[in-house]
């Protein structure tokens, strides 16, 4: 099948979940329909796929709408922030501890995948590491993706019942289209720019940095137009959903249930801390959460726009986690090869 005919395929099968699950009144309901169903469709067989430019355009609609939704008093509340980062921080030693443990004692997998499993992000670092023999790059990839797939289905269903509280950062009027025009073309090229300097999710923040930029200057405002924000929910659900493709069910059960149970309990730390952190700060919890949560820039970001929360302060605290990150991965993978010998590097699968 022709590329162009999968990628096609792929959007509408997202399209259809978008609609029918947002039928339902669930917030974020365009992209939890369409990664859900993608997922379906790919785990059955279904070659799904989203060619790179085409994710770089979802992406750079992404950044352009968290700038659109950067709450106008974000300098204001900055002076909070370290409140949240403290958090953030002791969150990621506690998730990465007890899930590490937990797929070890529990699901007896070998060190280095059990903890390369427990970092929350940084998908493409934790698989170059694994390919070079550190774990078993299947299992990690299943449960990586698992861990974003899930949050992204159910941070909506968490917000119809938690204080989450509401934001709304765009304006109630639509935004011109010569301006939208406008700030989209510069999205588009600081993005390339944060790419080409190897930044982490370049296209996103680079777009979010230029339409902040943008906002906080007053020279974009208004609201994006609906059409636009619903096409990049759907297209980004088929992002999601389409990094099943080519895992066989059989290898997806191998290791879903030992994902279920880490996606799990980092679902419970993270909820633990950012009602924890929200007597100190006074924002939304549902902010506070998805700020804290370990899915994807790309995915939190757009569930932020979803649920109308500060973009800005949701993209900080993920960009301070894959700092973070970026710190902590390579000194566990030292003490793990310090205490058990490699195994045999194995082809890093496609993580797109």
């Amino acid at each position: 099948m022709h590329w162009a005919l999968r990628t096609g395929l792929t959007l509408v099968i997202a399209a259809v979940g978008s609609l029918a699950i947002s039928f339902f009144g669930i917030p974020g309901g365009m992209l939890m329909g369409g990664a859900l169903t993608v997922s379906i469709a790919a785990l059955s067989g279904f070659p799904a796929t989203m060619p790179n430019g085409l994710r770089n355009v979802l992406f750079v609609c992404v950044g352009l709408s968290m700038g659109a939704n950067v709450a106008p008093d974000t300098l204001q509340l900055i002076g909070q922030w370290p409140i949240t980062l403290g958090a953030l921080a002791l969150e990621l030693v506690v998730i990465v501890l007890v899930c590490g443990i937990v797929l070890r004692r529990l699901f007896k997998f070998d060190a280095g995948t059990a903890y390369l499993s427990s970092f929350p992000g940084h998908l493409s670092f934790i698989m170059a590491l694994a390919s070079t023999g550190v774990g078993n790059p299947r299992q990690i990839v299943i449960i990586q993706v698992q861990r974003v797939m899930f949050l992204t289905l159910f941070a909506p269903v968490g917000a119809l019942f938690l204080p989450v509280g509401h934001y709304s950062g765009a304006g109630s009027e639509l935004m011109d289209l010569t301006t939208l025009a406008m700030v989209a073309t510069g999205c588009a090229f600081v993005g390339w720019v944060f790419t080409r300097l190897k930044m982490p999710a370049g296209y996103v923040l680079g777009s979010m940095a230029f339409a902040t930029a943008m906002k906080l200057t007053g020279h974009f405002d208004g609201a994006l137009p609906p059409i636009l924000v619903d096409l990049t929910f759907v297209g980004m659900g088929a992002l999601i959903g389409s990094r099943f493709a080519g895992m066989t069910r059989a290898e997806f059960m191998q290791a879903a249930f030992g994902g279920t149970i880490a996606t799990a309990i980092t679902v419970a730390v993270t909820t633990i801390f950012a009602l924890a952190a929200s007597y100190f700060v006074s924002m939304p919890t549902g902010q506070i959460w998805l700020g804290l949560s370990p899915g994807g820039l790309e995915s939190m970001g757009a569930l932020g726009i979803a649920l109308g929360y500060d973009t800005a302060f949701i993209a900080a605290h993920h960009v301070a986690r894959l700092l973070m990150l970026t710190i902590a991965i390579p000194l566990v993978v030292m003490l793990v090869r310090g205490r058990q010998p490699l195994t045999e590097p194995s082809e890093s699968p496609e993580t797109r």
